[in-house]
């Protein structure tokens, strides 16, 4: 069992404290991804279970070990880098090698090892080139083969497909989703691009500001988000906000007045309001539906300012008569275009609602099963059934 308990992490360089009491429990064999705005903390937490940094307090355990001031090479973890870190004279066989040679494992062992992270990536006509000859893919796949031969407890990722261009880092997303379950192997994964975190994950660790703001399955983060930074960050396009006064609130629903004068019920818990005249709320593009694609419970016009057409969907910049602005997702064959009037309807039990501390407030019912929710993990749920 190799779980990995992070407890009470805190990391300082001087003054300025970039971890902040982090508490993360991974299963064994769990894909995990940590996610958030750059400065995060997310790769300095990485390297701090890698070793490579040292935390002024908390502990940190792998497969029931306390490896908190363990050195690096003896934690039984393998880091794969945002720079593919490979030695420019050597070839591949012998850079998948290097360490296991440094180990001083018998040659025999060593042969088996590669021929095996060969076989599991597709890299073995490879085997005899050096990195000038191989493709940005066929690197980063170098280098994965490097962690693999050390059969480690716990894979660590920093990045590694940022330096690839947008086909091949979806590629190797699906190369990597691939891999964890023949490895079967415990997976830390870091990265800014939260559809890159919604697509590989078994669960997301949202980051910010050195803080956990959630943890949760993709689809926990995208349907209940806990406060308006998760529901910010989580979703492409990020989620709509709206400046909305309370009507009522109790704990049955909440109606808000929308910018148009409309009153809309928001299944949500207003109970512990504590006289709150304000709150945000909150709506994704997808949502938000066109006019003559299905019922609402309340419909908003506004003014198209740009109108982005994507092929199978149409992005759709609108500005309200307030001058509040929304981004709606239309089809791909609508026929809005810029300055017209669209109109497109909100459905109650699909809004969030947040606090003046922008925490959510309960929702009391999702969203339902006969209209499903259209999102970022679509590709994800394809692809980790595949």
């Amino acid at each position: 069992m190799t779980a990995v308990r992070l407890s009470g992490i805190e990391k300082r360089y001087g003054e300025l404290t970039v971890l902040r009491d982090v508490h993360i429990d991974i299963a064994d064999r769990e894909f995990v991804v940590f996610v958030g705005p750059s400065g995060c903390g997310k790769s300095t937490l990485l390297r701090s279970i890698a070793g490579l940094e040292t935390v002024q307090s908390g502990r940190i355990v792998i497969g029931g070990t306390d490896v908190t001031h363990v050195e690096p090479a003896r934690r039984g973890v393998a880091m794969v880098f945002q720079s593919y870190a490979l030695y420019p004279h050597m070839t591949v066989r012998e850079n998948i090698a290097f360490g296991l040679r440094m180990a001083k494992l018998p040659e025999a062992e060593i042969r088996d090892r590669i021929n095996r992270a060969a076989e599991i990536l597709k890299i073995g006509e490879l085997m005899d080139r050096k990195p000038k000859a191989l493709s940005g893919g066929q690197r980063q796949r170098v280098a994965i083969g490097r962690a693999i031969v050390r059969d480690p407890k716990v894979f660590l990722f920093d990045e590694p497909l940022s330096n690839l261009d947008a086909a091949l880092r979806v590629q190797m997303r699906l190369e990597l989703i691939k891999l964890h379950r023949t490895l079967r192997a415990t997976m830390i994964y870091v990265t800014h691009d939260q559809v890159e975190a919604m697509t590989m994950a078994d669960r997301i660790v949202v980051l910010n500001q050195g803080r956990v703001e959630q943890v949760g399955s993709p689809l926990e983060l995208y349907r209940t988000p806990r406060n308006r930074f998760v529901a910010g960050f989580i979703g492409s396009p990020e989620m709509n906000f709206l400046e909305v006064p309370v009507l009522a609130a109790s704990a049955a629903g909440v109606s808000v007045r929308l910018p148009d004068g409309q009153a809309l019920l928001v299944p949500a818990d207003g109970s512990d309001l504590s006289g709150q005249a304000n709150l945000t709320l909150g709506i994704r593009p997808e949502h938000m539906r066109e006019a003559g694609t299905g019922p609402a419970d309340v419909w908003i016009r506004g003014e198209a300012g740009v109108v982005e057409h994507l092929g199978g969907e149409t992005l759709v910049h609108l500005r309200l008569p307030d001058g509040s602005q929304l981004n709606a997702k239309a089809s791909g064959e609508t026929g809005i275009e810029p300055g017209t009037t669209p109109e497109f309807g909100l459905r109650a039990e699909l809004c969030h609602l947040f606090d003046a501390a922008g925490l959510a407030l309960p929702r009391l019912a999702g969203p339902s099963a006969a209209n499903p929710v259209t999102n970022p993990v679509a590709s994800a749920t394809a692809a980790r059934g595949a």
